[in-house]
């Protein structure tokens, strides 16, 4: 879900400011992330590897149906943007807890005003909502990543990384581990944020509304892209993203559903995956000290009190 316009426009200066071409930024960090890999023997509680499957296996259109394009059998699809409509699928089955991850491919070239999303959604008005957001940008200029996390119809939780590759050039991968202790995102399996359970310092955390799988390609120029100043430019449409994987391992349930089943019996509800290992932390510092352009955090002008999850997700 996008945050407002006036927050935007108020980061729209400051991100392009620190703007720079995403190829420096690979060259830069390549070799350190390299390194880092290797400081560790283990992974520990490395998540278990996707296992991909067809589209039509847990996906279905949601909108826009022409626009989407099926190749290999349906183990690749392409969502298509034009000035006439953008498209989107979801999953057929609502899950409560788990494990899920999506093989993307971004819209290559000059992507500014389009927004690619990839999230779990609840259905109701005061809904839980876990996403990944990839906001287009100029030919040249990096994609940014945003994350959110909605929780008993609560966001303003938006965190931006830039990337430490083109998402463009190749398919990556991007997941989500949701158990009742934590919510980690994941990119190419290295952790870009943590969402712990605080209700105990009385944030709200998703755990008894079962959610769907969403994916959209869609025109957002009025946000997006330097806080709307750049404008999509439809002499480049069509745009597309590519996907495949499609990747499920949850706790289906209904939308009624208010627990898990099979709770305390599956992989990623198991102890080793409650906390990320010392090795995942420090790939997490890494994000947070090269990557990481904006924090709500550490956001004094909108959060004048320090949110209470922040110290426990270790964002200051």
């Amino acid at each position: 879900m996008p945050f407002s316009s006036s927050f935007a426009q108020d980061l729209s200066l400051s991100l392009s400011l620190s703007l720079r071409p995403r190829n420096m930024a690979s060259h830069l960090w390549a070799l350190p992330l390299a390194l880092l890999l290797m400081v560790s023997a283990t992974m520990g509680a490395a998540p278990r590897k996707p296992v991909a499957v067809p589209f039509g296996r847990n996906y279905m259109p949601t909108w826009a149906f022409e626009h989407i394009k099926y190749f290999n059998g349906g183990s690749e699809i392409q969502l298509h943007l034009d000035k006439y409509s953008g498209t989107g699928f979801q999953s057929k089955g609502s899950y409560l807890f788990g494990h899920f991850s999506m093989q993307m491919k971004l819209v290559p070239g000059d992507s500014a005003g389009t927004v690619t999303a990839f999230y779990l959604s609840s259905q109701n008005s005061e809904h839980d909502e876990i996403d990944f957001e990839f906001l287009g940008n100029r030919t040249g200029q990096p994609y940014i990543l945003q994350t959110n996390v909605f929780t008993g119809g609560k966001g303003d939780r938006e965190q931006r990384i830039y990337l430490w590759f083109d998402p463009t050039k190749q398919y990556h991968s991007y997941s989500v581990l949701w158990n009742l202790y934590q919510i980690v995102f994941l990119v190419d399996d290295v952790p870009i944020r943590v969402f712990k359970n605080c209700k105990d310092l009385g944030v709200n955390f998703p755990f008894n509304q079962p959610m769907k799988l969403y994916s959209s390609l869609w025109n957002a120029d009025d946000w997006a892209t330097r806080g709307g100043l750049e404008k999509t430019d439809w002499s480049k449409a069509p745009f597309i993203a590519s996907y495949k994987g499609f990747h499920i391992d949850g706790c289906e349930a209904s939308v009624e559903a208010k627990f898990c089943a099979t709770q305390g019996k599956r992989w990623w509800d198991q102890k080793e995956f409650q906390d990320l290992d010392a090795f995942q932390y420090r790939r997490l510092k890494w994000v947070r000290q090269k990557f990481t352009i904006y924090n709500y955090c550490t956001d004094r002008k909108r959060y004048p009190t320090l949110p209470p999850e922040c110290k426990r997700d270790r964002d200051i």
